[in-house]
């Protein structure tokens, strides 16, 4: 687990192939199908397949629905993937800018897969920071379940 004050990550290996654990990632239409948080409800205005500087929307849920955008910051299949969240609108100047990012390396019996929270470019970093704590539990959260999902519909 990383501990700078912006960034925290998690990882674990899955026994699946980085392209198949990649082409999870990749679909946003399946991101509620591994979110560890319980926040992410469903995909909108997305393409179908992501890629660098690819735009899509979620459908959230912490006590009360919102929506964020995302824009597809790196993409290097089948090794890393990230994403930069805002909120949706002129808010967005106010909430946001987070990074999402997964890397991919093989290991022994599968890959190293390590999640990353990156709040350099946050807005209001004092603001999330008390969601640290929080984030690596949800992280560590996904990476299960990407490994349940993987292992149910390989």
């Amino acid at each position: 687990m990383s501990d700078s004050m912006n960034t925290a990550s998690v990882e674990r290996v899955i026994p699946a192939p980085a392209e198949q654990i990649f082409a999870l990632l990749a679909d946003p239409q399946r991101h509620h199908e591994f979110d560890g948080s319980g926040t992410v409800r469903n995909a909108k205005q997305l393409p179908e397949r992501l890629a660098l500087g690819s735009q899509f929307g979620m459908s959230m849920h912490l006590g009360l629905p919102y929506s964020m955008v995302s824009t597809v910051v790196e993409f290097d299949p089948p090794h890393r993937i990230a994403w930069q969240t805002w909120a949706p609108g002129p808010i967005r100047y106010l909430v946001g800018g987070r990074i999402w990012r997964y890397e991919l390396e093989p290991a022994n019996g599968g890959t190293l897969v390590r999640e990353s929270w990156d709040i350099s470019h946050e807005r209001f970093r004092a603001a999330v920071l008390p969601a640290r704590q929080k984030t690596i539990e949800a992280m560590t959260k996904t990476l299960e379940r990407i490994e349940a999902v993987l292992a149910e519909h390989p």
